[in-house]
């Protein structure tokens, strides 16, 4: 039996993910310029990441959002050396990328442990300076958080992800029959008999003109950038997100989704993709799903359902099509199966293509080191004879 367990922002509150802070180096401590004495350094501040953290937690635990390194000891008669000032650990989540306040990246956190170092401390006196030690880096950082997960779930309000994933994991998100219940992402996790884990993503969903921030905009489309694959879920029956808003088919929505990812980061459409074909439980579902099935094969023949600037440059190929109904279950171990099977195959690409890449550094530095060889010896056969004729 396939178990299921949840992860849940919700219960830290209010979900959070960018915080502004307040960041500066410690002042070098101060020489002692009668014997040449050395201020230490100031401590410098760095951003870690950590398991079991999150940004809303930072908020709290921080209100003014300040961290400030130590100050350098001053040099003494007893330590002609000053000691160096303790460092500030900022301890933040996996998925945290650090900028500035003018949008440069300064690092990435993508595994337990990395460290970005975002203010340095200054520099203590010393004969150099004119025994004038100097003050730490100041500046204003940002931490912006994007979802690590195995699959990003990409669909129009309403098509039904919190129902599926709620069908994987017997949780009880928000759920109801009007748009956007799910306002902050969360993350299920699928536990497999061989211990295998894979998490899944749940997002607020899309409307057209995300890509201009629009309805949850930039607040959904960012999570998508760092999930490994994309699990499209759409309504079998389309999807209409108001009255007075064109009713979509099932197509017209997978184009629709696509080229709203492609607005946004063109690289996304290359994710590998999966399609889930929702509430297979409707009337007429399994007409719908073979219609469905025929246009996705010639995506280029259906194009005049599409307005002309929704039209995507490429059309995504999925790996699998699951029909499936959140409601009753059905297909729904079917979609574990795909699911666990597509990630395996990405895996194993994935160590392919790295085995490859490491095969022919070998062999360059091979290549490289053979060559190195060969001038030596052209070089010491060149020196003895001439050795040899003197």
């Amino acid at each position: 039996m396939v178990h299921i367990s949840r992860i849940c922002f919700r219960k830290y509150g209010n979900f959070v993910d960018n915080l502004r802070l307040y960041v500066r180096g410690g002042t070098g401590g101060m020489a002692l310029p009668r014997l040449g004495g050395h201020g230490g350094n100031g401590g410098n501040v760095w951003v870690v990441a950590t398991k079991n953290m999150t940004l809303k937690r930072i908020k709290d635990k921080y209100p003014l959002k300040r961290f400030v390194g130590g100050s350098g000891g001053n040099s003494s008669v007893r330590a002609l050396k000053g000691e160096k000032g303790k460092d500030e650990e900022i301890l933040a989540p996996v998925g945290i990328t650090v900028t500035s306040d003018d949008g440069r990246i300064l690092g990435e956190l993508n595994a337990e442990g990395d460290r970005v170092l975002v203010a340095k401390g200054g520099s203590g006196g010393t004969p150099c300076s004119s025994f004038e030690p100097k003050k730490g880096q100041v500046k204003h950082i940002r931490l912006d958080l994007k979802l690590i997960a195995d699959l990003g779930l990409v669909g129009f309000p309403n098509a039904g992800k919190s129902s599926l994933l709620t069908a994987l994991s017997n949780a009880t998100p928000q759920i109801a029959s009007y748009a956007f219940t799910t306002l902050r992402p969360q993350i299920g996790k699928v536990a497999y008999p061989d211990y295998k884990q894979i998490s899944i993503a749940d997002l607020p969903g899309l409307i057209e003109g995300a890509h201009l921030n629009r309805g949850m905009g930039h607040k959904f489309l960012k999570h998508v950038e760092r999930t490994k694959q994309l699990l499209f879920v759409v309504d079998v029956g389309g999807f209409q997100l108001a009255s007075k808003t064109p009713l979509r088919s099932a197509f017209e929505a997978v184009q629709l989704l696509t080229k709203e990812l492609e607005l946004y980061k063109e690289e996304l459409v290359s994710k590998p993709a999966l399609l889930v074909v929702n509430k297979m439980d409707l009337p007429e579902a399994d007409e719908m799903l073979e219609e469905l099935k025929e246009q996705l094969q010639n995506p280029e023949d259906f194009t005049n359902l599409l307005p002309d600037d929704m039209i995507p440059k490429n059309f995504i190929t999925f790996r699998h099509v699951v029909p499936v109904s959140a409601l009753t279950g059905f297909g729904v171990d079917h979609l574990k199966s795909c699911i666990r099977l597509s990630l395996d195959e990405y895996a194993a690409m994935e160590t392919g293509d790295t085995h490859q890449e490491k095969l022919q550094a070998l062999r360059q530095q091979s290549h490289e080191c053979f060559r190195n060889e060969d001038k030596v010896s052209l070089s010491s056969g060149v020196g003895g004879t001439q050795r040899t004729t003197s």
